[in-house]
């Protein structure tokens, strides 16, 4: 099974986290650094675990730092980073300017086309100006912990990868584990954001890859699928999508 989005640098103890994920039958996860530092640190873990890889981008929270892309294009070099994100817009909590997220967005989106690379995108609030970046976007696009009904069509429009986190197991979720059920097979991809957004059974807790083995089995409920069929698919999405060995 794989966790296709977590936070490890974030965790308090990502090497031990690692470990109960490898226990729970996670042998896989994509870890996602938001910042330089975050990269750095990203990149480390990638390096200490055979089963872990890095996605690397400046997060909408971070587009103030645009000059930092010249770092993040020598980072992506490191034959463990895999993609590029997340990277996209948030005008939820306008942590930066909506100009600079819009530059630092394209400027990433252009870097992924350049490299070959899927792009992981997290929108919030922001729709519309996402769909409009994306228009111009040929390569591998992510929705990343998908919540917002409007971007399905557009998704399964232009076949984009959607990936669902901790939040489709909420018991009032009703919109996401619909959307679930129509994204194909194909496409579709689990994760849990890890440490937020842990899923109902562990809510109130910190989230760990450890869990996304409770988000696979609500999208396997919601779909009517087998779980442990369910769970070779989405690894065979996640490296297709990501070009992992």
């Amino acid at each position: 099974m794989i966790d296709t989005h977590a936070h490890l640098d974030a965790l308090e103890d990502a090497d031990a986290a690692v470990a109960r994920a490898g226990e729970a039958g996670v042998t896989t996860i994509l870890s996602v650094g938001t910042d330089p530092e975050s990269w750095r640190r990203t990149l480390a873990l990638a390096r200490r675990h055979d089963g872990v890889y890095a996605a690397l981008g400046l997060h909408p929270h971070e587009a103030g730092h645009a000059h930092a892309l010249d770092v993040l294009r020598a980072a992506l070099a490191d034959p463990r980073a895999v993609a590029i994100g997340e990277t996209g817009l948030d005008y939820y909590r306008d942590h930066a300017p909506r100009d600079a997220q819009r530059q630092a967005f394209a400027a990433q989106l252009e870097l992924a086309a350049e490299l070959g690379k899927p792009a992981i995108i997290h929108t919030r609030a922001a729709d519309a100006d996402t769909v409009s970046m994306l228009d111009s976007f040929d390569g591998t696009t992510v929705m990343h912990c998908f919540s917002s009904a409007p971007l399905l069509e557009p998704a399964l429009e232009r076949g984009w990868y959607v990936s669902f986190a901790g939040n489709v197991t909420y018991k009032n979720a009703y919109d996401l584990r619909a959307a679930a059920r129509a994204v194909p097979r194909d496409r579709l991809l689990a994760e849990t954001d890890s440490p937020y957004l842990a899923p109902q059974p562990k809510r109130g807790k910190p989230n760990e890859p450890a869990y996304v083995v409770h988000t696979v089995a609500a999208l396997a409920e919601a779909r009517g699928d087998d779980v442990d069929e369910l769970a070779v698919q989405i690894e065979a999405n996640a490296t297709e999508c990501f070009g992992l060995p």
